[in-house]
């Protein structure tokens, strides 16, 4: 049996730019969504360099913002680092991470209607589970392998391991869909699992057991390539 696991943030839904721009008006700051889409790129270019320093949970996701603030030039510009902090504490009760990608919420509950065992595996505040039953997905998972929940992160092996146990298949069972190189590529390699790399950022060669996809029907194809 296969099951296949999930990233949520930049894999089934990405960051909600008009939400963000909100949630700032909040605290009298503002932000262009268009201007912040242009820069989301080298904002996740920090991110993956903060992971791969060693920095976790708070110090990589207010790395992500606080560049991506920044390099949007929210007004006002000295307030940057502040508003990342703060949106990293209301993030648990409203999430940034919660506009769909086009196909994807159709894709998870296509699989679930084909009885595959379904699960999501996220760096994330501890709080998915519940943003998924606000999305309307909760019921498609069989595992939330939560950092937030579990104290662990993505690559580190006892996070696929969990959820591959809570899913009843070895880790050579697993396919893993992610956005990220570090977190979900080299992390699924390292338990033997394979991955589909989604929107990849760059022409790297794939090692065996890895695919990428760039949609929701490639990620279907991808899936069908790999047995399922």
């Amino acid at each position: 049996m296969i099951a296949v696991t999930f990233d949520f943030g930049q894999t089934l839904a990405e960051l909600d730019l008009e939400f963000l721009a909100a949630r700032l008006a909040e605290r009298g700051a503002r932000l262009s969504p268009a201007q912040a889409q242009g820069q989301s790129a080298a904002a996740w270019a920090a991110y993956g360099a903060a992971k791969r320093q060693g920095l976790v949970a708070h110090d990589a996701w207010c790395t992500f913002m606080r560049t991506l603030l920044e390099r949007s030039k929210v007004d006002p510009p000295e307030r940057a680092a502040e508003l990342a902090e703060w949106l990293w504490t209301e993030q648990p009760a409203q999430n940034l991470w919660r506009k769909p990608i086009a196909g994807m919420f159709e894709l998870v509950r296509e699989l679930h209607a084909a009885h595959v065992p379904l699960g999501v595996v996220s760096n994330s505040e501890g709080k998915l589970s519940e943003l998924c039953t606000e999305l309307g997905l909760r019921e498609c998972f069989a595992a939330f392998a939560d950092s937030g929940v579990l104290g662990v992160e993505k690559p580190e092996p006892a996070i696929f391991q969990w959820a591959a146990e809570r899913l009843g298949v070895p880790c050579s069972a697993l396919i893993h869909v992610g956005d990220a190189w570090d977190a979900d590529i080299v992390g699924a390699q390292r338990v033997g699992a394979r991955a589909i790399w989604f929107d990849p950022q760059d022409d790297r060669p794939l090692p065996e057991g890895v695919l990428t996809a760039q949609s929701a029907a490639e990620v279907r194809r991808a899936l069908e390539r790999f047995g399922l």
